[in-house]
């Protein structure tokens, strides 16, 4: 569960949540060099025996996959850009090889707390190096099983920020998040995506929602992911049935996304809102329109 802490209204933790006015922070040669799509790299999926370490500037991966042992190195990359048309975002460099590397140590990982965490170090240079392990494409409305994909992020400073309110919508009859998703004070978004919502460029980002025991099943299930909205990184779902699918309304909700460029995956869960308060959801749909999404409309 991602660490909470208690802010005044106005105010967030780094990763938190926000009910009400309250806010809870809740190959023995290796391959020829080439830019990797940017994000918290995916190094690979489904591995074992994973290991981290930094030489100079450099990240070495070892890890085990299908028997065989491989690593692999990474640079050329840290924290994120802000979103810019026609700049692209920042992206590592890496080789593969077969075998174990070469070199390297971890030194004892002091920064912030970190979910999904495999291995974390600090470089020389006082920055950080962590590697997560993430379900991330598990199927919408009710999805539990997906490859576990090995992320890789380097970063200093503070951590990506995720906020979300939860409110309800139809007059009570559903429940209802909004949220948004910022760096350095400025929103993760991007500029192209397809129909269904996937980032076609550097810059996009997608929220995951997952809900627990839910009528899809007891324990965490996917209910689905959502593109997060330029300027403000803004986003915002409601709790409603699909078709023959019932509404995904669970007795607590888990919200996970990959950081802008190679920062880490951050994640927060938060209780279901319970029982309708008309003039809390008046106060919130107020917040929810100051936010200034035209995407976040809603009855």
């Amino acid at each position: 569960m991602a660490e909470s802490t208690v802010t005044p209204a106005g105010r967030t933790a780094t990763v938190s949540v926000v009910r009400g006015i309250a806010a809870l922070a809740a190959a023995a040669a290796a391959l020829v060099a080439a830019p990797t799509a940017a994000a918290s790299f995916i190094v690979t999926r489904n591995a074992s025996h994973v290991r981290l370490r930094i030489r100079g500037t450099q990240a070495l991966v070892s890890y085990r996959v299908q028997g065989q042992v491989r690593h692999t190195e990474l640079w050329g990359a840290i924290g994120a850009r802000a979103p810019r048309t026609g700049v692209p975002q920042v992206a590592f460099r890496r080789r593969y090889g077969w075998g174990a590397a070469r070199g390297g140590s971890c030194r004892r990982y002091d920064g912030p707390k970190l979910p999904l965490l495999v291995a974390a170090c600090r470089a020389p240079d006082g920055s950080y190096w962590a590697l997560q392990s993430w379900r991330r494409l598990r199927h919408a409305y009710g999805g539990t099983s997906a490859p576990r994909e090995l992320h890789l992020s380097h970063w200093r400073g503070p951590l990506p920020r995720l906020q979300v309110w939860e409110d309800w919508s139809y007059h009570g009859r559903f429940q209802h998040l909004f949220g948004r998703l910022t760096y350095h004070g400025k929103g993760v978004h991007g500029f192209r995506s397809d129909p269904q919502g996937s980032p076609l460029d550097g810059y996009g980002r997608n929220v995951y929602l997952d809900t627990l025991d839910s009528l899809y099943g007891p324990g965490w299930r996917r209910e689905n992911g959502f593109l997060t909205h330029g300027p403000g990184g803004t986003f915002c779902y409601g709790l409603y049935p699909h078709g023959s699918r019932p509404s995904g309304a669970g007795r607590a909700y888990r919200l996970t996304a990959s950081g802008p460029g190679v920062t880490p995956v951050i994640s927060l869960e938060v209780p279901a809102p319970g029982r309708y308060d008309r003039a809390l959801d008046r106060r919130l749909n107020a917040l929810e329109r100051a936010l200034d999404d035209p995407r976040c409309r809603r009855p």
